[in-house]
């Protein structure tokens, strides 16, 4: 982890207000709780198995992004505490989150992929 390269980052991204997904799939829970503690509080999984467990050890302030392809039986164990899903192909894993996210009386982020080529 190169926290120095990490603050260079930033400070490139800065003028443009963008945000810095930190994409920490396959990456331990130590090297996440590092940048966290440096100022780092967007984390993004692209495996929820992997994501549940990281968000039950990390602080809870944490904004977690499901990143990639999602099952729509998987949705309801990150329902309770996903900020934002990445790519949501299909309708019926809309229904489905929107569905989960009443569950857990919240509404949940989503951003849509949409096949436009012919």
């Amino acid at each position: 982890m190169d926290i120095e390269k990490y603050k260079q980052l930033l400070a490139e991204i800065k003028p443009f207000n963008a945000k810095l997904i930190a994409v920490s799939k396959t990456k331990p829970v130590e090297d996440i709780l590092q940048l966290y503690q440096h100022g780092q509080k967007i984390f993004g999984e692209n495996k929820v198995q992997e994501m549940v467990a990281k968000h039950q050890a990390l602080p809870k302030d944490i904004e977690w992004h499901l990143i990639g392809h999602l099952q729509t039986n998987k949705v309801k164990y990150i329902a309770p505490f996903v900020y934002l899903i990445h790519g949501v192909d299909s309708e019926k894993l809309l229904i489905e989150i929107n569905k989960q996210g009443k569950k857990n009386n919240r509404k949940i982020n989503c951003l849509l992929q949409v096949h436009i080529a012919q």
